[in-house]
């Protein structure tokens, strides 16, 4: 499979290094020094393209994938207002993108052992949960995207929490999500949930980005030939 690599960074790198051990070939690698390369015509030379760059740009990116007509891989965050704009786009040029807050495969167990706990929660007047997420300091955005999708399965389930919030309240409406960046922490998130008679908390902590760097290629490998717009959950058949 020919892959294109649409941000090249640490995340970049990382994928590469996996995408080669998998026998995938790398065709075009864009990164801040080589942004004119950036092209329609350039990326139509692959097979899929994986995309990890930032806020900014990975909208653009995205729909530049669709011209092209090749499958995208996105795990940039930060974008996720034009999220259903992408979808549209993906679906109305017979496209396709598949994007996760985060590509590991122990993540995304995690999310679901996360949406099992808040559900069993959901009635337990006596617990108050909070959303701790810790980064290294490089990251451009906070909270994490995969904070915001911790989050979000709480609040689908949480008949007392309205909303997440990036800071402290003593509004019980309020699901707080604690930013952390501490170097050189890959990514830990905790949910926790606090009585005055005891705490239950769950956490995943990354080690290293290989986690992540394997699921983006394998998010590839099942796009590949696909058309539609995908998640992590299909992936792996959750």
């Amino acid at each position: 499979m020919k892959i294109a690599l649409i941000g090249y960074g640490k995340m970049g790198h990382a994928i590469e290094t996996i995408a080669i051990q998998r026998k995938h070939t790398i065709v075009l690698k864009i990164s801040i020094e080589n942004t004119e390369e950036n092209t329609v015509e350039n990326i139509s030379k692959a097979d899929v393209a994986i995309e990890f760059t930032g806020p900014d740009s990975a909208f653009d990116n995205i729909n530049k994938c669709f011209e092209a007509g090749v499958p995208v891989v996105s795990g940039s965050t930060g974008w996720l207002q034009r999220y259903e704009e992408a979808a549209w786009n993906c679906k109305a040029q017979n496209g396709a993108l598949l994007y996760a807050s985060n590509f590991s495969i122990g993540v995304n167990i995690f999310f679901e052992v996360n949406k099992k706990l808040a559900q069993l929660m959901a009635s337990q007047t006596d617990y108050n949960v909070t959303v701790e997420e810790t980064h290294h300091t490089q990251k451009k955005d906070a909270p994490s995207g995969t904070a915001i999708t911790i989050a979000e399965q709480i609040l689908a389930v949480n008949p007392f929490k309205k909303q997440w919030i990036n800071t402290h309240s003593e509004k019980i409406s309020d699901l707080e999500i604690i930013s952390k960046r501490i170097d050189p922490t890959p990514g830990t998130h905790k949910v926790l949930y606090q009585s005055e008679t005891d705490d239950i908390e769950i956490i995943h902590t990354a080690h290293n980005r290989t986690g992540f760097a394997l699921g983006a290629v394998l998010a590839a490998e099942f796009l590949y030939g696909r058309r539609g717009v995908f998640g992590m959950s299909d992936v792996l058949g959750l």
